[in-house]
């Protein structure tokens, strides 16, 4: 199996560290109800999962639940994510978590995406968090300001190397006046001092306070899966700030390097733009529901781009996706019934050539191609069998029975097929013919079963 590592900007042979891989993933911060963009970062993550998992590999994963420490912006500054959600919705900010994290739940469940095995809240875990802090200062890495501790990240050489970005010629001017205490501007939050008024804080070293948002992913990842690590997963948005910093926070303090291969899914954007909740042009997987499209359409519509690239959404591309998945779904059922025998070096052929594609990097939609291809064999229950093992990966709930949509038939066109019937039952079969030919002059189509007759549009 070979992995695209942002850490080396290159394919790299999969090797695990030990016999179950373990892997971490950035989770929500559930002040809001997740949108489509977010769940595509979960899509890939699920799809990570499958494909280990699809090459032989046990799994033991992490995802954090982030309830606290989330600024407004990814730097130090703004309000917290979770108090501001709270203020504005007149609800505690353990309830805004609550109704949050079940929604993002929720909408796991309707994409088939499987949780890791470990879900962390960062409100359990603010004692490993500041045990984390403590060594960092007493390793020098971390210094006290009036208003939290800070990482230095002049003592730390190597930040910047996931991002690939020249620090010094990045933060030139950059965020200079935001806090003149910190000692170089890209300086970040480990610990902030909680202002008697902040409504999430609890007792340290230096006073009543809360966690800086990126040391919950190094705590959590080091109490589930040790100090090293084999898959870190997240949004390309995360590069440049959350994990660079990640990176610079874990390293001090082990001494070495913590995670093997750094994987990122690329931004979803609505209509060539930007999706952000501030530009309100966010949708939800309810909000897709109630417009006609269902779960596993947008699974699939999501599949059909490779994680590592962009990917446009336009309900003129869901429209494609719900044919799409409805005619697949049709094709499948054919094939359950199939009575055609299919050689197995045919058979070999199409798994080793999706298992190829599962290998290289994830790449699902040529897993996806292999598919279609083999739906084209006769009618079999060989190739019904082998979709449902490709499902493993794909997710997709193969084995569900296409969901006709609703047609409005008008009353001429039912008195015609009523006709039509008749004229069958008598083996009038000219008559059947002109019948049919008139039903097909005004759009629609008449499909002939056992017990009458199905109405379609043509």
């Amino acid at each position: 199996m070979r992995l695209y590592n942002t850490l080396t900007r290159k394919k790299e042979e999969f090797i695990p560290i030990g016999k179950t891989v373990t892997m971490y993933s950035c989770g929500p911060t559930v002040y809001n109800f997740a949108h489509i963009g977010n769940m595509r970062a979960y899509v890939f993550m699920d799809s990570v999962r499958r494909a280990l998992r699809y090459c032989g590999y046990k799994i033991k994963g992490v995802m954090n639940v982030t309830d606290v420490g989330h600024l407004l912006s990814d730097g130090d500054e703004g309000e917290d994510k979770m108090a501001k959600a709270s203020r504005e919705q007149q609800k505690s900010v353990y309830e805004i978590a609550e109704m949050y994290t079940k929604a993002f739940m929720t909408d796991l469940a309707k994409l088939n995406i499987s949780r890791p095995e470990v879900v962390a809240k960062a409100t359990d875990h603010i004692t490993d968090m500041l045990n984390y802090v403590v060594k960092l200062v007493e390793l020098g890495y971390g210094y006290e300001t009036s208003d939290g501790i800070y990482f230095d990240i002049s003592k730390f050489p190597d930040y910047g190397k996931l991002s690939g970005l020249n620090l010094d010629n990045q933060i030139a001017g950059a965020r200079v006046d935001v806090n003149d205490e910190k000692r170089h501007p890209a300086d970040f939050a480990l610990w902030k001092k909680a202002p008697k008024e902040h409504i999430m804080q609890w007792e340290s070293p230096w006073g009543m306070g809360y966690p800086g948002w990126h040391i919950e992913c190094s705590a959590m990842s080091k109490k589930y899966l040790g100090s090293r690590f084999d898959i870190h997963t997240g949004g390309v948005d995360h590069i440049p700030v959350h994990h660079e910093n990640e990176i610079a926070q874990s390293e001090a303090l082990e001494g070495h390097q913590t995670v093997n291969y750094w994987m990122h899914g690329e931004f979803m954007q609505v209509d060539g733009g930007k999706m952000s909740k501030s530009l309100g042009n966010t949708y939800t997987v309810s909000d897709l529901e109630a417009k006609g499209y269902s779960p596993m359409m947008f699974r699939y519509f999501c599949l059909n781009t490779h994680y590592r690239k962009t990917l446009n959404f336009t309900f003129a591309s869901m429209d494609a996706a719900k044919t799409a998945y409805t005619r697949l779904l049709t094709l499948i059922n054919e094939h359950k019934g199939g009575k055609n025998e299919i050689p197995l070096d045919v058979l070999a052929k199409y798994e080793q050539e999706f298992a190829d594609a599962v290998s290289d990097d994830v790449n699902i939609p040529m897993a996806l191609g292999v598919l279609w291809s083999m739906l084209k064999e006769p009618a079999s229950k060989q190739i019904y069998d082998l979709v449902q093992k490709f499902d493993a990966v794909f997710g997709l709930s193969l084995d569900a029975v296409p969901q006709e949509e609703r047609v409005d038939v008008p009353d001429e066109v039912t008195a015609l097929a009523e006709q039509r019937l008749a004229a069958r039952k008598n083996r009038d079969w000219a008559q059947s013919d002109i019948l049919r030919d008139k039903i097909a002059q005004l759009g629609f189509v008449v499909i002939d079963k056992k017990d009458g007759y199905d109405i379609k549009k043509k």
